[in-house]
């Protein structure tokens, strides 16, 4: 393995966050659109820490729920973020009622009507995304920027439901909104140079780091967390369990390995009572209340202080649905098995034109998804292990299933010697 030093490393990560903020073919004589009063429609904890990031930088938010208790709850969260911060001593009591303040809470779409941008930020379901744009289409005024918060579906969909697709962007923030630096910029088929180029320029002023990506399942970041995720579960179904698979990525450097994340989100994302779903292991959790960290027990079981303690009902359940015995393997092997396909999948994006370069999947990972520092983000970390190394193991896993088969342009590196920080397949085209 190819060790940098911590200077270099330094260096890298530098250069790659300020990459990012380059946009190839967008003029930087490109007028960008005035944004005064900015528009949220859901105040649970996506809609809510978003707008926090709005509030916070000066601007007036106008926030939308359904219902007044829902609309009253939300902005209690907000309250009580921001007076948690005070009491920190990170600003002074009356700058939570100046933020505050800044917040106009409404019921109704239409009462977004003249906001510069609005920001749909409610459940991922495309139904419903495609009801609010259709809504919003009709009653936002000419010159609006519209945008979704979605962090996988198909922003050109949601744009075809308006006359408008060239103001529909996507803008990704990540969970908890008001804390995670990483904003993914989503340009999609016909967004238009002049709302890419101020949503760009609000990231700055809302104090994010910013990378523009294209549309496909995912994007840029969730699409690599969702390879290390079926990887994850395939190893459970060979008889690893799942604290295993986490304490090989918590050596590797990650504060949380892919089992402990889903506890912290909830095991019942997407899951409803009775419902069988691709990931039965998950379902017969839920069935059991064993819904994750709020219900003190999920892949893990919890104590008072949500320690997370190997579950003997977990490993039942995994042995009576996998029919696989306990099997033990090395930690290496582990995060070959999870990372390796994560840097198989970034070359594939970058392949498919929807990344605008290799640093900018790094970025995305440092400041997304807790990627160890040390080791620079995927791109720079299959650099210090090898696309030999890479490879010999994508061909492994790729023989057992076709969706990880290896990027061409990573036999192309193996048989070359090129370097994954190096590639260049056009950057980002929509």
């Amino acid at each position: 393995m190819n060790t940098p030093t911590e200077a270099e490393i330094g260096t890298y990560i530098a250069a790659a966050g300020a990459a990012a903020w380059q946009v190839p073919g967008l003029d930087e004589t490109t007028a960008k659109r005035p944004i005064k009063t900015v528009g949220i429609i859901g105040a649970g904890t996506m809609g809510g820490g978003i707008a926090m990031n709005f509030a916070s930088a000066g601007f007036s938010v106008r926030i939308v729920e359904t219902t007044q208790e829902a609309l009253d709850r939300g902005l209690k969260v907000v309250r009580g973020n921001y007076q948690r911060s005070s009491d920190k001593g990170r600003f002074p009591q009356d700058e939570v009622e100046a933020r505050m303040a800044r917040f106009d809470g409404r019921l109704a779409l239409a009462d977004l009507a003249d906001c510069d941008l609005v920001i749909e930020a409610v459940f991922e379901n495309m139904d419903l995304k495609r009801q609010i744009f259709t809504e919003l289409d009709r009653v936002m005024k000419p010159g609006a920027i519209l945008a979704t918060n979605t962090s996988a579906l198909d922003i050109n969909e949601i744009a075809s439901m308006t006359q408008r697709p060239q103001d529909v962007i996507g803008l990704h923030f990540f969970s908890p909104a008001n804390v995670m630096k990483l904003l993914e910029i989503v340009r999609a088929k016909h967004t238009a140079d002049d709302v890419v180029a101020t949503c760009m320029a609000l990231a700055k002023d809302i104090n994010k780091i910013a990378t523009l990506v294209g549309v496909c399942p995912g994007f840029v970041g969730n699409r690599i967390l969702f390879a290390r995720q079926i990887q994850a579960n395939k190893l459970v179904y060979q008889g690893v369990m799942p604290w295993d698979v986490d304490a090989a990525l918590n050596a590797f450097g990650f504060k949380m390995g892919p089992f402990q994340m889903s506890d912290l989100a909830g095991l019942d994302i997407g899951w409803s009572k009775g419902a069988k779903t691709d990931n039965p292991i998950r379902d017969a959790l839920c069935e059991l209340d064993r819904r994750g960290q709020k219900t003190k027990a999920g892949f893990y079981d919890y104590d008072e202080a949500r320690r997370p303690v190997p579950s003997d009902i977990t490993a039942g359940i995994i042995q009576d649905i996998t029919g696989a015995k306990p099997a033990k393997m090395s930690t290496d092997e582990i995060i070959e098995n999870c990372i390796y396909p994560m840097i198989n999948e970034a070359v594939k994006i970058l392949e498919e034109n929807k990344a605008q370069r290799p640093s900018d999947v790094d970025v995305v990972w440092l400041n997304g998804y807790g990627w160890p520092a040390d080791k620079g983000g995927p791109m720079f970390y299959g650099d210090m292990v090898g696309a030999k190394a890479v490879l010999a193991r994508m061909e492994k896993l790729g023989a057992e299933d076709s969706d990880f088969a290896p990027a061409d342009t990573l036999r192309k590196l193996a048989a070359d010697g090129g370097a994954f920080t190096k590639i260049d397949t056009g950057g980002l085209i929509v």
